[in-house]
């Protein structure tokens, strides 16, 4: 956990996540206030229940904020690809891949460096956002926001294209393409919950 905080550090730059307010608390342990809001608004999204089972642990931070549900979505989608990174950059170790099968999986593991780029900078103009001194200003980020996060989407989608072969291996298809859905899920829901804030200020 110490190491996931760490990494969002160096990326994302977002001081408050690391504060003590924004600490893993299960959602017991949270207002039912904070957690009725995170589950309101997860059922505005795609996919409701992935949006509630990563994002309810955080309610103590985000309690009945649009801004900071969106910008922990944000955070977690991106632990959530750089941790897919790890699993596919990995696969490259067995010895049995074929050479298009390693080919596939360099080229997506280039994606998620896109992917990786882009969220972070949605992250950045979030921020932006957070301190913008006027609705110009706010609109201004906000659509920067939007723009990286929807790129981030279309990346994902070509990596998980790139495994539809049938030349692929059946076990590593499978194992790669539930992991690139699932990030894939998680940052149309960070996109849905950005759209969100953004019609609230």
């Amino acid at each position: 956990m110490a190491k996931l905080y760490q990494t969002l550090f160096l990326i994302l730059s977002v001081s408050y996540f690391f504060s003590p307010d924004f600490t893993a608390a299960s959602p017991a342990g949270a207002s039912q206030k904070a957690v009725n809001f995170i589950q309101s608004s997860c059922k505005a999204t795609t996919y409701p229940a992935v949006c509630f089972h990563s994002l309810s642990a955080y309610a103590n931070a985000i309690q009945t904020s649009p801004q900071r549900l969106a910008e922990t979505a944000l955070a977690v989608t991106l632990s959530r690809v750089q941790s897919t990174k790890l699993f596919v950059s990995r696969l490259t170790r067995f010895k049995t891949l074929k050479k298009r099968e390693v080919e596939a999986i360099k080229d997506c593991v280039e994606e998620i460096n896109d992917t990786i780029e882009r969220l972070t900078k949605s992250v950045q103009e979030m921020k932006l956002c957070g301190s913008a001194k006027n609705q110009e200003q706010f609109a201004f980020h906000m659509s920067n926001a939007q723009t990286w996060t929807s790129a981030a989407l279309t990346d994902e989608n070509t990596c998980s294209d790139g495994f539809s072969g049938r030349f692929m291996d059946g076990r590593i298809k499978n194992s790669v393409r539930a992991r690139i859905v699932n990030m894939g899920q998680e940052t149309s829901n960070a996109l849905s919950l950005i759209n969100a804030y953004g019609k609230k200020y």
